[in-house]
């Protein structure tokens, strides 16, 4: 059933909760609500009878007849509507879907679709509306090429090929179209991999690599066809190719995975760096052009894969627990209801143990200033105005720039492209004739999607370097619009690049949240090589799913909203009340999530600070205490001083019932411990309300009054499950927790911190 809402969700949702026997698709979906939006809810009605009688109340509504007695609980509710109807083809084509599909007819003839089933749980019921689908395809003389039926994910789709006369019927939505068809939920254009940028190739000496170790991969590798044998790959990758991409697919234009796979194994080449000492474990999915299959389903493809990888005794790669996902479906950006393949991540990351990294994703397209209509105006900005100008350009067009699936995910980390980059002073005099929005402030760039995630949670989560992106002008007069510049020696991330004219060692330049979330990857695996190292089989022999839970802690643990940024955002965007802290908060998690990782520090240890790992797993209604250590050398100095707790953990899924998310964990805050260290909540993250929303809790507390601390001085924090929502999970959950108490300076904190904790570090042989 469809309610077309006439206020906000949430006074429609609190009406609606009055009612028995009615209950959301997603209920935390109606925390995900954008007033920039006419709202429209869909709920799952008992059975015909029920819905026969609600549109009958609704007619006699609209007539002026009031709810009969015992069923005055619906008064409020009409109250709330525009209009209330059956699921109908206006429904199953969206109209950004329309508008693709419409696109796509007036460059080819046959084009192919996606064809979402209502999923029915029944294998019987299943197959009967599958046959009914595919037997009107086969009546207009389409065809279907492929099709896909994945249980715990709710997901039944069919790949389809229609002739341009019965695509037409999708532009109108007519009833006779397969629009038309009841067993069928949607209908979307087929889903087209995102790209990158790549540019200014340069031969580069060949560099002599270490023989890569041959323990198995932690790290995966979801991508493009890699140059396995560029001289910068060679003996670092294993490839899978498991749906025989390779042959089809040319070497010069192997771009995307070549690129991800330099990333992951080297970093920024800009930065000498050493090479991961594993194999990296690559697994393609894209072929020809850098792009998905034509004849598959990506949600199958991307389920087919980690299947392979993780999945019984045969698998190809069962120690992996990383897995890079730079890619996205350039034609599906998230608008609050959660894509199949962002469902299936979630499933499979709590399923096998796997922490996802995936791209928040690009948008390339003009950026619009209203009150400049020169790029000469906008050159003459100083830093602050044109950061500012930027903030309000993009803040007028924010529902243009969302994250793209499947970066909604909730069990992943969507990571975003900070304005960052290793380009020396040198090669970015050859930026001229392009302006930076943003330099010296660090910020997202302006191409790299925006958040909010699903129910409203922090999205992206983290940012990482992605170039230190310009503008350049489109068009200007009566206003101005610049684009975020391509790759460039000027402004890039050198990577590994597919041979040419007979020679192989070639790099260029490329940028994004591709490039990003392989930062991010990276530095996911730096962070479980270092904690190998220093604590050996302590580390290792811990279950999957609490070292992937570890491992998301500590890459969102380092990250802080940069001060100057988040004031620029606020001021530009407010609300001005200053009452009003979370909806200023909201803005600015919108551009940083909780904000810039520093991969240095998330790998590195330092003499004035010390951090702290701890993972478990937590049944129903349990709550774990975790005791900190204060180290005595801060007590009574009056210095900036800071304690942050990150927890992390997988959640099962639900999709289809009430609650998608169906488990919560928080950090209980220790209360008068603080005050004894003299710290209070910072302003440079999400608050408390936003944090709890995802499946990372992230809290700091600072201060620059002396602490007063004893020589036995603790922390206690605790990790508590609150109770389950929906149905009770009797499973229990991982989770993994950092906490890191720091004091600039003060160069005892490591060790004295060190001292008092157990179990010791392994001492290397």
């Amino acid at each position: 059933m469809v309610f077309e809402l006439r206020g906000s969700v949430q006074s429609f949702a609190k009406a609606i909760r009055r009612v028995p026997g009615l209950e959301f698709i997603d209920e935390e979906e109606i925390e995900g609500d954008d007033p920039s939006e006419s709202p429209v809810v869909y709920l799952l009605i008992p059975d015909l009878a029920a819905l026969r009688q609600m549109l009958s109340m609704w007619k006699d509504w609209l007539r002026g007849t009031k709810p009969k007695h015992g069923l005055t609980a619906f008064r409020d509710v009409f109250d709330t509507l525009k209009n209330l109807r059956p699921w109908g083809p206006q429904d199953r084509v969206l109209e950004e879907d329309r508008r693709e599909i419409a696109s796509q007819l007036d460059q080819t003839g046959a084009i192919r679709v996606e064809v979402e089933l209502v999923f029915r749980f029944s294998d019987g019921i299943a197959q009967t509306a599958e046959e009914a689908v595919s037997t009107f395809v086969a009546s207009v003389g389409g065809r279907v090429i492929s099709q896909s039926r994945i249980t715990n994910i709710a997901y039944h789709a069919l790949l389809v090929e229609l002739p341009a006369e019965a695509a037409r019927g999708l532009l109108t939505r007519t009833a006779s179209s397969i629009a038309g068809l009841d067993p069928i939920m949607h209908i979307r254009p087929q889903s087209l991999a995102t790209t990158i940028d790549v540019a200014e190739r340069e031969e580069t000496a060949i560099v002599e690599l270490p023989e890569q170790q041959r323990r198995e991969p932690i790290l995966a590798l979801l991508d493009g066809v890699p140059v396995s044998q560029h001289p910068l790959l060679a003996g670092t990758l294993s490839v899978e190719d498991q749906f025989g991409l390779e042959p089809g697919t040319p070497v010069a234009d192997r771009h995307h995975g070549t690129a991800m796979a330099s990333l992951i194994v080297h970093g920024d080449r800009n930065v000498p760096q050493p090479s991961l000492g594993r194999r990296v474990h690559c697994v393609p999915l894209l072929g020809a052009q850098d792009q998905f299959p034509p004849d598959r389903l990506i949600v199958d493809l991307v389920y087919q894969a980690v299947i392979a990888m993780c999945a019984g005794e045969s698998s190809s790669a069962p120690g992996v627990l990383i897995i890079n996902l730079s890619l996205g479906n350039s034609r599906k950006p998230f608008h609050n209801k959660m894509s199949a393949w962002a469902r299936l991540l979630d499933r499979l990351s709590h399923q096998f143990g796997i922490l996802f990294l995936v791209s928040a994703g690009n948008h390339s397209g003009a950026v619009h200033f209203a009150a400049l209509n020169t790029f000469g105006a906008f050159e003459a900005l100083t830093t602050q105005q044109r950061a500012e100008s930027t903030i309000r350009a993009l803040g007028n067009h924010v529902g243009e720039r969302r994250l793209l699936s499947p970066s909604e995910t909730v069990n992943g980390l969507t990571i975003g492209a900070a304005n960052q980059d290793a380009v020396s002073d040198v090669d970015r005099l050859g930026a001229r004739g392009q302006s930076e929005p943003w330099h010296p402030l660090v910020c997202s760039n302006p191409s790299s999607a925006l958040g909010p995630g699903f129910a409203n949670s922090v999205k992206p989560d983290i940012l990482l370097p992605g170039s230190r992106e310009h503008f350049r002008l489109l068009s200007s007069g009566s206003s101005l619009q610049l684009v975020p510049s391509a790759a460039s020696r000027a402004h890039g991330i050198k990577v590994a690049a597919p041979p040419q004219a007979g020679r192989e060692n070639w790099e260029h330049y490329t940028c994004g949240t591709s490039a990003a979330t392989a930062i991010a990857s990276r530095t996911a695996h730096q962070i479980h090589d270092a904690l190998e190292s220093e604590y050996g089989a302590l580390f290792t022999e811990l279950p999957k799913q609490q070292r992937a839970t570890l491992l998301k802690a500590l890459l969102v643990h380092t990250a802080a909203w940069p001060v100057e940024t988040a004031d620029i955002i606020k001021a530009v965007l407010g609300p001005p009340d200053p009452t009003k802290h979370t909806q200023q908060k909201d803005n600015i998690r919108r551009f940083l999530g909780y904000g810039v990782a520093d991969p240095d520090a998330a790998v590195a240890c330092a003499a004035d600070r010390a951090t702290f790992w701890a993972v478990g797993t937590l049944e129903p209604d349990q709550k774990r205490s975790v005791t900190v250590p204060v180290p005595r050398c801060v007590n009574g100095l009056p210095r900036p001083h800071a304690l942050s707790a990150t927890l992390a953990w997988f959640t099962p899924i639900l999709p289809g019932r009430q609650i998608y998310r169906s488990i919560r964990l928080i950090i209980c805050e220790p209360g008068d411990e603080l005050g004894m260290l003299r710290v209070d909540g910072s302003r440079r993250q999400p608050d408390q309300n936003q944090s709890k929303r995802g499946t990372v809790y992230s809290r700091r507390w600072e201060g620059d009054g002396a602490p007063v601390v004893s020589a036995e001085q603790t922390i206690n924090l605790e990790v508590q499950r609150e109770p389950d929502q929906g149905i009770t999970v009797d499973e229990g959950v991982p989770f993994g927790l950092a906490v890191t108490f720091s004091m600039p300076g003060v160069v005892e904190v490591y060790e004295q911190s060190r001292a008092r904790i157990a179990p010791r570090p392994r001492v290397p042989a």
